[in-house]
């Protein structure tokens, strides 16, 4: 037995005292002798393409063919006769170092790769690419895993700062934060007026009057479309035609519920003015005939006079806002009260009347009218002095001015005063005085030239009219008597 363990010894001796074997760094310097040897003393594993000194090597390469499929002492397998030591009753753990020759090998043997391709494969493995480019592949679709809601998307910056949750009916202080409207309301209620979130003053006009912020309802109707698309909810489509890609004329769609025009969809507009356009269309602004919109030109129906930008609004007959002025008009004859005479004519104003349910064509004024909105709309021209384009419609039946059919534009108008009556129904109306004024003669005169200055006639209902108003001062549409126009 002493004799046997005598034996054993020497050969566990060589196994624990072999020689330290260390390549050559990235400067060339052998790692062991510290000499930098020659391109012709060194040696290049196969397999982790590392370089070492053959003279420093415990067992170099015998033949120049074993030099091409050498590898080096880290990348060797040990001899099949010498057992790993155990620790313990453990066997040894697989070493990072072990997966990275086992990679290394795998790709040396994949016999679809070309030489180049092993390369770098190798150099990527080596630089530890491939397992960022895996983990980051992970994290993405872990990502993309929890980003499922569409909703996660919007930053949380766009939350309400009160209650955390995306606004509903979103309101943003001049700050940038964002608030639901009522959170909004009920903390100017409680006498604050700096931002929950930042301390900044908001101002008085906003506080009083908040205003939704259609954008951010947009971006959040939008997100929740996507979602519902993405959970395999009901699809709603939301229609949208460009202008250039409607056709010429009015048209019906597959939603329309009636036949005819009353569900009708405007055609492509003509002109380049936009809806707030004060004065005549000229001829810049007419790409199609290069002529604009003239005096006494005629259409067909309301949709067709909105194509040629001479009165916007479907239905209204009032086209404005109350805080820039009225555009244009129509007279369709909607109020007994109405008077024509051509170059002016007396015109009522908007509501007073029930429009619910099924009443929406009632003709019974049933409480007084403001001056708000439309009105209001109304008042700042006369202030101002405002251009308004007249169309006369041929539902005008008490007009001797009015078209046998159709619609006709009749020029320019300029409202000299506004008041307020008691009508014939019972109830106050807002009364406006239209003055023709335009630089083209009217349709129904034989005149060469347009409009002059003249004096306004007497009402005589302004006796016991009330909330007069009437334009002090100049006109933004005044008669030049040098040039003889406007």
């Amino acid at each position: 037995m002493v004799e046997q363990d005598a034996k054993r010894q020497p050969k566990a001796t060589n196994i624990m005292a072999s020689k330290t074997q260390l390549p050559c760094d990235g400067d060339g310097i052998c790692m062991l002798c510290k000499a930098k040897p020659s391109d012709l003393e060194t040696i290049t594993c196969k397999t982790c393409v590392t370089p070492w000194h053959v003279d420093c090597l415990s067992s170099p390469p015998e033949t120049l063919a074993s030099t091409l499929q050498w590898d080096c002492p880290d990348c060797s397998s040990p001899p099949e006769d010498v057992p790993l030591p155990p620790i313990g009753n453990n066997p040894l753990p697989t070493t990072p170092s072990s997966d990275l020759v086992a990679a290394i090998r795998a790709i040396e043997a994949d016999v679809s790769l070309t030489d180049r391709e092993k390369a770098k494969k190798r150099q990527e493995l080596l630089s530890g690419k491939m397992q960022s480019d895996k983990d980051d592949h992970d994290a993405n679709k872990e990502k993309k895993k929890k980003g499922d809601d569409v909703l996660d998307l919007l930053d949380e910056r766009l939350n309400c700062s009160f209650c955390m949750q995306l606004p509903e009916r979103p309101v943003t202080t001049p700050c940038g934060h964002n608030f639901c409207l009522k959170c909004f309301q009920k903390w100017i209620g409680q006498g604050k007026n700096t931002c929950a979130k930042c301390r900044c003053v908001i101002p008085s006009k906003m506080a009083s009057q908040p205003r939704i912020n259609s954008t951010l309802v947009v971006a959040i109707r939008m997100a929740k479309l996507s979602k519902s698309l993405v959970s395999g909810g009901p699809q709603k489509v939301y229609h949208f035609v460009h202008n250039q890609n409607r056709p010429d004329k009015a048209y019906t769609t597959d939603r329309a519920q009636r036949n005819g025009k009353a569900n009708a969809a405007s055609g492509k507009i003509f002109v380049t003015i936009p809806t707030d356009h004060f004065g005549p269309i000229p001829a810049e602004n007419d790409p199609e005939r290069n002529q604009g919109v003239l005096v006494g030109e005629c259409w067909e129906d309301r949709l067709e006079c909105r194509q040629w930008g001479a009165h916007f609004p479907h239905v209204a007959g009032i086209a404005g806002q109350s805080n820039n002025g009225a555009q244009s008009v129509v007279l369709s004859g909607g109020y007994q009260d109405d008077e024509d005479h051509g170059e002016w004519f007396l015109y009522t104003g908007s509501g007073g009347r029930d429009l619910s349910g099924n009443k929406r064509t009632s003709k019974d004024q049933s409480f007084d009218q403001k001056f708000e909105k439309s009105n209001q709309a109304l008042q700042v021209s006369c202030l101002k002095g405002y251009p308004v384009r007249v169309v006369r419609s041929h539902k005008e039946k008490r007009s001797s001015y009015a078209p046998e059919k159709g619609l006709r534009y009749d020029g320019i108008y300029k409202i000299e005063k506004c008041w307020r009556k008691v009508g014939i129904q019972g109830f106050k109306v807002c009364r406006y005085l239209f003055v023709r004024c335009d630089n083209e003669p009217a349709p129904w005169t034989s005149d060469e030239h347009g409009d002059r200055p003249r004096p306004l006639p007497k009402i005589s209902e302004l006796k016991k009219a009330t909330d007069i108003t009437e334009r002090k001062g100049g006109s933004s549409w005044d008669f030049d008597f040098l040039s003889g126009e406007r």
